[in-house]
């Protein structure tokens, strides 16, 4: 089932051969916005639809994440700065063609608010490269979507999120 993935650092976030890059805004500060990114992972489902389950595994130092579809990351915290950056690798997944994978999530002050960009860094082969970006439009609207449910979610009312 599990595939290992090539394992990459930080830099990868740079130098991927193929990267999405996203950027949103939610009206809750940058603490608040890392919590819930780092340190409540299984909430993750209740505001990023694509996702079916996340739990935290090895003691906080990585994470499993499926998502819809049957997919299924077994991740590495590679990043935790909080209230500024959480970022993770893919160690295994099911995913077909893909052979590394980073995901940063940066948090910058934004007003009383807080501009979240999220970077996809992955690497694969043609096949795989050529469909993440088909489905670039798509998750950008993933992304977009969550980030309001997220914004929801921490004001506790509806409309937060830009």
């Amino acid at each position: 089932m599990a595939r290992r993935l090539r394992p990459v650092g930080l830099d990868f976030v740079d130098s991927a051969p193929l990267r999405l890059v996203f950027a949103s805004q939610v009206s809750a500060p940058p603490d608040v916005v890392y919590r819930a990114l780092a340190d409540e992972v299984e909430s993750l489902p209740g505001w990023f639809t694509s996702v079916t389950e996340a739990r935290p595994v090895d003691g906080g130092a990585g994470r499993v994440v499926r998502l819809k579809g049957g997919i299924v990351f077994r991740e590495t915290v590679v990043a935790r700065e909080p209230g500024e950056r959480y970022a993770y690798r893919v160690d295994e997944t099911n995913a077909p063609g893909m052979t590394a994978l980073l995901e940063e999530w940066r948090l910058t002050p934004a007003g009383t608010g807080t501009r979240v960009q999220w970077t996809f860094a992955t690497d694969g082969g043609a096949l795989f490269r050529f469909t993440v970006r088909l489905g670039r439009a798509g998750v950008g609207r993933a992304f977009r979507g969550a980030v309001r449910k997220l914004g929801r979610r921490l004001a506790g009312t509806a409309g937060t999120a830009a």
